[in-house]
């Protein structure tokens, strides 16, 4: 198998399983968030043409991977919002978890003008099996994570590159993503822009949600409160980077909370 990532960060919380396609940290922690992070790793698992897509060890490395910063930010999160953490163990180039099971794009054949040599092509049982056993098995946990808790608030933690490929900078620090339930992102996006000194993205770098993502499976069907958080990677690169984050990020989260309790819930 070839890992390119180190799991490491025993000390922000105790990793439930070496082995199932995802993390879980902090289990008993009794805060009102659950924290998902669907782009945690860059692991390929070795039955997948023995842990290899065909990329080199640079490109396996860049966003098109996994959203770097994303976990060890949300692990520092998990601490200091008392809550658990739950992410997965799979790279989003083997299969994208925060993706509609139909969706075309559920397996990344090219992204940001880097051809995925493994997923071209991929027959329909090669793609069945990466469903079974990292995407819907993923989507498990986090659905019994959410249903053992009362009325819990999701948290999805993200990074997004500062350039793609043939496009303009991205200017935002931050991004604020949300659909039609905009009772936690409106005050917390109030919350970020008070503070002054940041270029707040609202639905940036991306446009709201998917039909089918992580949010909507686990947040808007159900009816939850949600925030989708973007932290531009070079931001939260380092250790320090994601402690710096957590730490402005907790603060803002937990105003933000409270206001949204209060808020009606939205109309279809």
């Amino acid at each position: 198998m070839t890992q390119f990532l180190s799991r490491g960060n025993c000390a922000m919380g105790k990793v439930m399983t070496d082995h199932l396609p995802f993390t879980l940290h902090g289990a008993d922690r009794p805060g009102p968030w659950v924290i998902t992070v669907d782009h945690a790793t860059n692991r390929v698992p070795d039955w997948v043409q023995g842990g290899d897509l065909g990329l080199p060890h640079a490109d396996m490395a860049r966003h098109i991977a996994f959203d770097i910063g994303a976990l060890g930010t949300a692990l520092h999160l998990g601490v200091l919002l008392d809550s658990p953490v739950i992410a997965s163990d799979f790279s989003r180039l083997v299969i994208d978890p925060n993706r509609g099971e139909d969706d075309p794009t559920l397996v990344m054949k090219l992204y940001d003008g880097t051809i995925i040599p493994a997923n071209h092509p991929l027959d329909a049982s090669a793609r069945a099996r990466r469903v079974t056993e990292l995407y819907a098995p993923y989507h498990a946990a986090v659905a019994d994570v959410l249903a053992g808790r009362t009325d819990p608030a999701v948290l999805a933690v993200h990074s997004f590159t500062p350039q793609l490929q043939g496009r303009a900078p991205r200017p935002w620090e931050v991004g604020i993503l949300f659909a039609q339930d905009r009772r936690l992102s409106d005050p917390l996006i109030a919350a970020l822009q008070a503070q002054g000194d940041l270029t707040v993205g609202v639905n940036e770098p991306y446009d709201g949600h998917l039909p089918g993502d992580s949010v909507d499976r686990h947040a808007l069907i159900p009816g939850r409160l949600n925030a989708l958080v973007e932290v531009r990677n070079d931001l939260i690169a380092t250790p320090e980077g994601q402690a710096h984050w957590a730490t402005r990020l907790a603060p803002v989260l937990t105003q933000a909370l409270a206001q949204a309790k209060d808020a009606p819930c939205p109309t279809s």
